[in-house]
């Protein structure tokens, strides 16, 4: 037997082991086990069933430190997609995965679980906005100028008349037809335009996000890895300070700096903490009073230190 088939029977033998000691009622691991070994044996890997998955993936949740909005990990929804098999199922499961996590504000975590050996989702996120480079300024988001340019010359259109927030497309690998893009209907992406509370001008600023943030990465349990979709819950810094507020990203902060008269030629005056401030107010303010859940700044639970070949998510 080789080293990784080896390697792989410690971590399914861990994960049953685990799995059956916390449901009971799952039946004898020992036979489970006698599946298991035989699959590995016969291809060299083996097939999770759905509760298992299901099991696997909320432990992994429990783990990682991600902010829920009192949602236990127990409550996380997992949507099994193995079966799909093509670029369109997957780009059909992600989009079916943001209208389920929109959830009509009250934003659901949820992890949406393909195969292994499914074709493969590009994008890092499932939302992202455009970064159009034009005579030495950026209209967008600069962290994807270059994808931005990378799908335009694969064949995607950007709207006629540009905007700081064009959604990008999915884009989809196949080994069997190659990479292809798929548009995200604008009606499932839920945005929220931004407002301040007490500054009036900041609505004339244009700025908006989107409610669901959803990333692809990969999810490993009892040594199968999985690529997966999943969101949790918005943090307000997240937004404000590290999307919009950023140099690198929309670069708002010196603009909010100015409209409050403070000096940026020097950081003596903190203009990028107190923009920053403002910032994050009008996120939590903006997504509270649309009823879209939000996590108040660097709201993060107490990340658990995972035991060895326990299930979690990657990258």
């Amino acid at each position: 037997m080789t080293a990784l088939l080896s390697t792989e029977l410690v971590a399914a033998d861990e994960f049953l082991h685990r799995y059956h000691g916390a449901r009971p009622r799952a039946g004898s691991v020992r036979a489970r086990l006698g599946e298991v070994r035989a699959q590995i044996a016969e291809t060299g890997t083996y097939e999770h069933t759905r509760a298992e998955l299901a099991y696997g993936a909320r432990i992994a949740l429990r783990d990682s430190g991600v902010y829920t909005d009192g949602v236990p990990w127990r409550g996380l929804l997992v949507r099994d997609l193995r079966a799909a098999r093509t670029a369109t199922e997957v780009a059909t499961g992600c989009v079916r995965h943001l209208r389920l996590a929109a959830s009509k504000g009250r934003v659901q975590p949820t992890v949406t679980v393909f195969a292994p050996d499914s074709p493969r989702l590009i994008n890092e996120q499932l939302i992202r906005y455009a970064g159009y480079a034009q005579h030495g300024q950026v209209m967008g988001d600069r962290r994807h100028v270059a994808f931005t340019e990378t799908v335009r010359k694969m064949g995607w259109r950007s709207p006629t008349a540009r905007s700081a927030f064009d959604l990008l497309p999915l884009v989809v690998r196949d080994e069997h037809v190659g990479v292809r893009l798929f548009a995200l209907p604008r009606d499932v992406v839920r945005e929220v335009p931004l407002e301040h509370p007490e500054l009036s001008w900041f609505v004339d600023l244009g700025l908006r996000w989107h409610a669901v943030g959803a990333r692809s990465q990969l999810l490993s349990i009892g040594g199968v890895e999985y690529p997966v979709v999943f969101n949790g819950i918005h943090t307000s810094s997240a937004i404000g300070a590290d999307a919009l507020g950023d140099d690198r990203a929309y670069g708002f902060s010196r603009v909010i700096a100015e409209h409050l008269g403070l000096d940026t030629a020097t950081d003596e005056s903190r203009w990028r903490e107190r923009a920053a401030l403002v910032l994050d107010r009008a996120v939590l303010h903006s997504f509270r009073s649309a009823g879209v859940s939000i996590a108040p700044r660097d709201a993060r639970p107490a990340r658990r230190e995972p035991e060895r070949h326990a299930p979690s998510f990657l990258g």
